[in-house]
């Protein structure tokens, strides 16, 4: 039985998406505040939590600084609610940390098809060899361990999931659709900012100069491509 917490101030919304959860089988934690979910993922039932759907609108510590210290704190998959869809919002929150998005109001089956394939990006990895170096990366896929010059590099499931997907086709050219159905498991696609997103967060983590990239390079038109220079 999965469990997920729920972050969301409005008690309407959060009963309903609760209830939803409940039946489609899902065990709910459930946090009305920011500082309410951090001290249940700080306390004994956090052990058991495996994804966090997170209001970005929230009284006092708002979604961005909750998805923030989440990431700090833990590996789980974010998926952000944001009631306006506004690009700024998306991309801070993505920024943030969260693996996905959705825009209230939302339904329930988008809903639990967007929780499913967060699980499953954390369960189902692409497949290569089970121990590969590049340039000082080693990326273990057996033990699903990235270290960096013999320094463990701790990833989040969506992002450890695009290095691996891009490290299996080294200097190939994999655009952003390919990678938001590869990684993101999305049934739709064209949403750019996701793999933009995401790609930014695993260049500050494996690269010495970010806004000059070793690993992942840029390649402007098409999308990326893993091949260490």
């Amino acid at each position: 039985m999965p469990h997920v917490l729920l972050i969301e101030d409005d008690a309407a919304v959060r009963d309903g998406m609760e209830l939803v959860l409940r039946r489609h089988g899902y065990a709910v934690d459930v946090a009305a505040t920011g500082e309410e979910a951090l001290s249940l993922l700080d306390g004994p039932a956090g052990e058991a939590v495996e994804l966090a759907v997170l209001d970005l609108m929230l009284p006092g510590m708002d979604g961005f600084e909750v998805c923030r210290r989440i990431r700090a704190r833990s590996t789980i998959p974010v998926i952000m609610l944001t009631a306006r869809g506004d690009d700024s919002d998306i991309v801070r929150g993505l920024e943030a940390g969260a693996d996905d998005y959705v825009v209230k109001p939302v339904t329930a089956p988008v809903l639990e098809a967007r929780i499913k394939a967060a699980l499953r990006r954390a369960e189902s990895l692409p497949a290569g060899a089970e121990r590969e170096e590049h340039a000082g990366l080693v990326l273990d896929r057996a033990g699903l361990t990235v270290t960096k010059r013999g320094m463990p590099v701790a990833l989040p499931p969506t992002e450890l999931r695009l290095l691996l997907e891009l490290a299996a086709s080294p200097g190939r050219v994999l655009t952003r659709d390919q990678l938001l159905e590869r990684v993101w498991d999305h049934d739709f696609l064209g949403d750019s900012r996701l793999v933009d997103a995401a790609v930014g967060r695993l260049r500050s983590k494996i690269e010495d100069t970010p806004a000059r990239p070793r690993y992942i390079q840029t390649v402007r038109g098409f999308g990326y491509r893993f091949g260490p220079i």
